[in-house]
């Protein structure tokens, strides 16, 4: 192996540091003209852990004039190095990261003028080559972080200076006062005389170009009238594939890690893609790049596996990072704004159990509309936790992305049912332990289904069909033996559910197991049980005997276990022999 290969740049948003300690980098550059052709004032939103940091960094270095003597050298190899547009280094910059303002909303605006004032300090004592002798000393006088804006706006505006404004995460706080404090608080902010509206008003006049990147557009909505936007870069098809990255992308990283020696001869480039991509995969952000461009990875997740693929020499145990479950924290409290309300559960549940739904995307929405249909969904679009799966007519199929987004719902089905009938999960392991390493299936279809008794007895009005699969899904990925996968195509029928064993992290997993799930009314006749149950045994019989299904085995013992329910009782179960 050699020693000196690029190390992967896991959790590190510095391009410099990127650069010059030789991390491996997946090559972004090429956007930097198709950004300056597309305006001035740019906007653009991608769920959490896309890459933004990093390339928002990328961008400053590239456009700062201070590092124009540096170019060569940060950028050798790159797009751009052979390609640089005109404005390249031709800018004072003035990068901000609104996650550091703090999550203390009792003092938000001291806090938030305190961040801005060292920022803007900062910039000044950078360029004050730039600026007449005294600049600093005026702008230390300043007392606000809005005052030293003003003093910077004023002096590069006499000076013809030319100044580019990147925001990072420009609604962080602002997400966590709408989550925390709630509507009410939110408005103050945003609206008539808030500090943060004032400071946007600056930002346009101040700045000859911006690019602002966040989660969601909900901000940017309540202060367009201090801030006209030019473009929205999200749902533009010319940026789909600007962060994240593409099969091909992840494909030439896994061959460089094999070619230096960083990856062992056992695991192929189509093993790795295969293990990845259920889990990273298949986000599309825009309506004409669906079946045109490819789908996107995770660029964070990829690296999470990479880093761990190569620093261990096998992949991780746990496929999801465990650092998203803080994301999926904040998704949870911003989708509960002002309390759950049952229309909002139900999208939840009906995309949970369905996979899907259809709607339109709404490219901008105030706070106070969160609520509406096309807007919330439009909402876990940007967070995430839905993508472009399709067009039907008019309408875009949203669907949910992959099994690291599936787990992220099947988590909030699963705090929901724990309010209602805590469960002891501890058993419901063990029940796991039994079924992946001996066989011994019925103690685990037994606990799920008595946790689906007890829990729809406890709220009638949740049993039915629908219900019942999302129930059954979100137990079911309660193990790390298996990756569960509900509605698996065998024999040109779905069957309800595949539970593969994760062979590579757990290879003494011995058996696996496909589950047809058969729901009856609670009024249904014995003749119309007994006729579903015949269906549902040949059904099965026939996904058994699925060629694709025997290669996915991977040496594991198949068990074709039919389940049938009648209102929430489990009336009968068994193991069908072919």
């Amino acid at each position: 192996m050699s020693a000196d290969y690029k190390l992967v740049p896991y959790g590190i948003s510095d391009f410099e540091q990127v650069r010059k300690e030789n991390k491996y980098l997946v090559d972004k550059t090429m956007y930097f003209e198709k950004m300056e052709r597309a305006g001035n004032f740019l906007f653009l939103v991608r769920p959490r852990r896309f890459g933004k940091s990093l390339f928002l960094d990328m961008l400053e270095s590239y456009y700062d004039i201070d590092q124009k003597d540096n170019f060569q050298e940060l950028f050798k190899g790159l797009y751009v190095a052979d390609h640089p547009t005109k404005e390249q280094g031709e800018f004072l910059v003035l990068h901000l990261d609104f996650s550091m303002v703090g999550s203390d909303l009792e003092n938000l605006y001291e806090n938030f003028s305190r961040y801005l004032s060292q920022r803007c300090l900062l910039f000044a004592k950078k360029y004050a080559a730039y600026y007449p002798e005294g600049f600093v000393e005026d702008m230390q006088r300043e007392k606000t972080g809005m005052g030293m804006l003003n003093l910077i706006h004023g002096y590069s505006h006499e000076l013809k200076l030319k100044l580019y404004l990147i925001v990072d995460e420009y609604d962080n706080f602002t997400n966590n006062v709408l989550n925390i404090k709630g509507q009410k608080a939110y408005h103050e902010l945003t609206h008539g005389t808030g500090f943060y509206r004032d400071i946007f008003k600056l930002f346009k006049p101040t700045f000859a170009r911006i690019i602002m990147l966040g989660v969601s557009p909900i901000t940017l909505d309540d202060l367009t009238s201090g801030y006209n936007i030019a473009l929205n870069m999200t749902m533009d098809s010319r940026f789909n594939q600007m962060l994240g990255f593409s099969e091909e992308e992840v494909r030439k990283m896994i061959r460089y890690y094999k070619e230096v020696g960083a990856i062992g001869e056992d695991k192929t480039e189509d093993d790795i893609i295969a293990d990845m991509k259920p889990w990273y995969d298949n986000y599309c952000f825009a309506k004409d790049s669906f079946g045109v461009e490819p789908s996107m990875f995770n660029c964070d997740m990829v690296c999470y596996y990479m880093s761990t693929l190569i620093d261990k020499g096998k992949r991780p145990e746990e496929l999801i990072d465990p650092n998203t479950m803080t994301d999926y924290g904040k998704m949870k409290r911003l989708i509960e704004i002002d309390q759950m309300d049952n229309k909002r559960l139900n999208i939840i549940h009906g995309i949970a159990e369905n996979g899907f739904l259809y709607a339109h995307l709404v490219s901008h929405f105030p706070a106070e509309r969160i609520l509406e249909f096309s807007n919330f969904v439009s909402l876990l679009y940007y967070y995430g936790m839905l993508t472009i799966g399709g067009v039907r007519g008019a309408s875009l199929k949203l669907i949910i992305p992959n099994n690291n987004v599936r787990m992220q719902y099947y988590q909030y089905l699963l705090d929901e049912y724990q309010t209602i009938n805590d469960l002891p999960i501890p058993d419901l392991q063990t029940a796991y332990d039994g079924a992946a390493l001996d066989g011994d299936w019925r103690p685990l279809i037994e606990f799920i289904c008595k946790a689906y008794h007890d829990t729809t007895a406890v709220r009638q009005l949740i049993e039915g069909e629908r219900n019942l699969q999302g129930f059954m899904n979100a137990y079911l990925t309660l193990t790390n033996y298996y990756q569960v996968a509900p509605e698996m195509e065998f024999s040109h029928g779905y069957c309800d559910f595949f539970l593969l064993p994760n062979y590579l992290t757990y290879p003494m997993v011995a058996h696996s197991y496909i589950l047809e799930l058969k729901y009856l009314k609670t009024d249904a006749t014995e003749a119309e049980a007994e006729k579903q149950w015949t269906e549902a045994v040949e059904q099965i019989k026939t996904y058994a005997a699925d060629k694709k299904l025997q290669s996915m085995l991977h040496g594991s013992t198949l068990h074709p276990i039919v389940i049938q329910i009648k209102g929430y009782d489990l009336v009968k179960y068994e193991e069908i022999s072919s």
